[in-house]
This record gives C-alpha cells, sequence and structure tokens, in this order.
C-alpha cells in the first residue's frame, strides 16, 4: 500500500495558498487597497468552496449522516480532515483482516509484443485510499486553475505597477505558481490513467520531473505575457481573455450538438436531469479555465460515456501550441509597441526574448516527455517525432502545390505549363520530400 502522498501535498498547498492570501488581503487593508484586498480574498474562498463540494459530491456525503464532516465543509476545513482520516486509513492498514476483497485485472506493459494481464486483490482500506487520492487529485486541479492562476495573475499585476515585490505578495506567488503546476501535472496523471485504464501504468520521478518543467515553463510564461499586455492594453485585456475562455467552454458543447447524440445520464444515478447540466457546466468551465493558461492533456467529449477523448490527438496538440505561441508573440508585441515610459528600467527586446524562448522550452520539455518518457509510450500509434514529420510532409506538399499555382498565373500566353522545368522541379520536389514522410 503506497503512501498518500499526494493527498499531503494537495493539502499543503490548499493551507499555504490560504493563509499566505489571509496574511496579504491584511496587509492591503492596512494600506488602505480595498480593491486589491477584495479581489485576493475573492481568489481565495471561491475555489476554497468549490473543493468543499468537490469532495463532498465525490464521497456523496450528502446521502450519508455525517453531519461532522458535513460541518467541517462548511467552515472550509474539509480538506484537513480528509487528510487526516487518509492517514489514518493508511496506518491501520493491515492490522484488521479485512471481511471482503475485490478482484481487480490490469494488463502490464507490453514486453516483445505480448501483454499479460495480472489479477490483484482491492481490500476496504486499499478502496478508501483510492477514493481519497482521486478526490483530491480533482480538487488540486480545480485549486490550480479557478484560484491559483487569477491568484498569481493578479499578484504579478501589482508587482508590476508598484514596481517591487514584498516578502507577503512574493511568497503567495510562489505558492500560487507551484500550486498552478502541481495541478497541471496532476492533469497530464489523470489523463494517463483515464486514456490507459486498463493498463497497470506506473509513472517514474524522470517523468514527474519533465512534466513539472513543461508546465512551469509554459504557466510562468503565460502569466507575464498576459500580465505584460494587460499593464498597457487595460480595455483590451478582458476581451482577449473572455475570448479564449468562450472559445473552450463552447467548444466540447458544439461537439456534443453537432454529433446529435443524447443527453449524458451516467455521470451519478441519483442526479436530475437539471443537476446533470450543473455538473457538466461546471466541467467544461473548469476545461475552459485550465485552456487559458496550458494545455488541459485532455479533450471533453459529452457525447461519450467517459466524457474524455482517449484518442491520442498528435494534431489537435500541435494545432493549440501553434495558436498560443502566435497568441503570445502578438501580446508580447503590442506590449512593445504600446509600452511607455513606466518601463525604462526594463530592456523590453531582452524581456519579450526570454518570454518567447521560456516558451518554446516549454514545448520542448513537452515533446521529451511525450517521446521518451511517457509511462505508455509503447502503446502509441505514432510518437510525436511522427506527427512532427507527418506535418513538416503536409506543409511540402502545399508548398509544392502553391508552387505550381504560382508558375501557371506567371506564365506568357500560348506557352503551355510543361514547358517551365524550374517550376515543375519545385512540384516534383515537394511531391517527394511528402512522399518520403
Amino acid at each position: 500500500m503506497r503512501l498518500p502522498s499526494s493527498v499531503l501535498v494537495s493539502v499543503s498547498l490548499f493551507t499555504a495558498e490560504a493563509t499566505a492570501a489571509l496574511y496579504l488581503s491584511s496587509t492591503y487593508r492596512s494600506a488602505g487597497d480595498q480593491i486589491w484586498q477584495f479581489l485576493t480574498l475573492l481568489f481565495t474562498l471561491v475555489p476554497s468552496v468549490l473543493v468543499q463540494l468537490t469532495l463532498i459530491f465525490i464521497h456523496r456525503d450528502l446521502s450519508r449522516d455525517r453531519p461532522l464532516v458535513l460541518l467541517l465543509h462548511i467552515l472550509q476545513l474539509g480538506p484537513i480532515i480528509r487528510c487526516l482520516d487518509a492517514f489514518c486509513i493508511y496506518g491501520s492498514a493491515g492490522k484488521v483482516e479485512e471481511p471482503y476483497v475485490t478482484i481487480t485485472r490490469k494488463k502490464q506493459m507490453p514486453r516483445e509484443g505480448q501483454t499479460e494481464e495480472v489479477e490483484q486483490e482491492v481490500g476496504q482500506a486499499v478502496g478508501k485510499l483510492v477514493t481519497h487520492r482521486a478526490a483530491f487529485a480533482r480538487t488540486s486541479v480545480i485549486q490550480a486553475f479557478l484560484g491559483s492562476a487569477p491568484q498569481l495573475t493578479l499578484q504579478l499585476y501589482i508587482c508590476v505597477l508598484k514596481k517591487g515585490v514584498s516578502i507577503g505578495r512574493g511568497t503567495l506567488m510562489v505558492i500560487s505558481l507551484l500550486s498552478i503546476v502541481y495541478g497541471a501535472l496532476r492533469c497530464n496523471i489523470l489523463a494517463i490513467k483515464i486514456r490507459y485504464d486498463d493498463y497497470e501504468v506506473s509513472v517514474r520521478p524522470l517523468a514527474y520531473l519533465c512534466v513539472f518543467l513543461w508546465r512551469g515553463f509554459e504557466i510562468a510564461t503565460r502569466v507575464a505575457v498576459l500580465v505584460l499586455f494587460s499593464s498597457v492594453m487595460k480595455v483590451w485585456v478582458l476581451p482577449v481573455v473572455s475570448a479564449n475562455f468562450v472559445l473552450f467552454f463552447l467548444h466540447p458543447w458544439v461537439l456534443f450538438w453537432s454529433s446529435r447524440s443524447p443527453f449524458p445520464e451516467n455521470i451519478e444515478k441519483t442526479l436530475t436531469r437539471v443537476g446533470t447540466t450543473i455538473v457538466l457546466c461546471m466541467l467544461t468551465f473548469l476545461y475552459a479555465g485550465i485552456n487559458v493558461f496550458c494545455w488541459s492533456a485532455v479533450q471533453l467529449r459529452l457525447d461519450d460515456p467517459d466524457l474524455i477523448d482517449k484518442g491520442q490527438a498528435w494534431r489537435r496538440l500541435a494545432v493549440y501550441y501553434s495558436l498560443r505561441f502566435v497568441e503570445n508573440t502578438g501580446l508580447a508585441l503590442m506590449w512593445y509597441v504600446h509600452r511607455t515610459e513606466f518601463y525604462q528600467w526594463v530592456d523590453a527586446p531582452v524581456l519579450e526574448l526570454s518570454l518567447l524562448l521560456g516558451y518554446a522550452t516549454a514545448v520542448f520539455f513537452m515533446l521529451l516527455f511525450y517521446q521518451f518518457c511517457h509511462p505508455c509510450r509503447q502503446l502509441f500509434s505514432s510518437s510525436p517525432a511522427q506527427g512532427f514529420w507527418e506535418c513538416c510532409g503536409s506543409l511540402c506538399l502545399l508548398r509544392g502545390t502553391l508552387s505550381q499555382s504560382g508558375s501557371m498565373r506567371t506564365k506568357p500566353p500560348g506557352k503551355d505549363v510543361g514547358d517551365d522545368p524550374p517550376c515543375a522541379t519545385k512540384g516534383d520536389i515537394g511531391q517527394s520530400l511528402c512522399g518520403a514522410v
């Protein structure tokens, strides 16, 4: 039985961020900054309430007679008592004989082209710990992208305006960044376990490190670009962020409506149609919040029983990072063009280049993870490198087609297309490259 360390990490980040935010809000109140105090408390209390509701929903406490647990959740102390419960279960495991066990079957990773199926006995204690880990994995994602991400953006914006970082603000920013990176890491692990549910998945420390660096660079550069853009284009930052959010929020619903599938009824048996709709809206709300800051690692499919697209879509991943890189470059250029004398103390070209290199570094660690460190890379039908070459082949084909069409438009009257060897050679080169790929 594994130590519930992920539960401890989630609760530690949750408690540390709440404590730092409450202390920082008290300093804002002393300084008379009521707007900063209100926003700091807002980005602390709203995700905290959502975390409590998620834990109650996953553990189904409303259908059980547990008034003390519900009271602690109302007092925003639910994660602490759940963590203590998890460690009590871990400490008492093996001391009492299990009355019954559940048999589970998992496939092992293929070795020499063969896959073995292994049976495991899962007792009540292990099952409860699995429930605790799953619950805290989801609450970590909620805390990260509905609380820590806007909190980090707000505090960094205040630092830019005040041209300084106080101890309290710097502490909260560091904790918020760690919370976001950890939440994004949990997204990756959840995606792997959902997509390869039939297999026994073991993630190595090197894979954790690679994902941590990938997510750290990606989120840090994204937040920095948004803050710099908002500091010079205050009127346009809300439309830009809102457009991102609405696009990702509506995308799963548009795919669902276009598929003409029946309304999903298998989320929770005790929920009515209205309750199911609310849960799906909250799920897509979280999905949109994740994608505003980083890649969500999963694609929502409301017409699927598991609500997740289990396919490995490299093209979707490439499109997301390409468009996000273009957007970050555009926002950084807008900041560079419209920056004021306020930024005289900053070397603007170096800062802009650093942000773009930081995002490119995130993409590098992402490719490194999927190519060499992914625990289920043996099951990939195609690798990221193959997807990259396929994209290059498509570009070569497009280039060859454009070259041929351009040569046809530039021909003198009365001259046949085939009489122009150079243009035909370009088209042949493009076709041969695509065929090689």
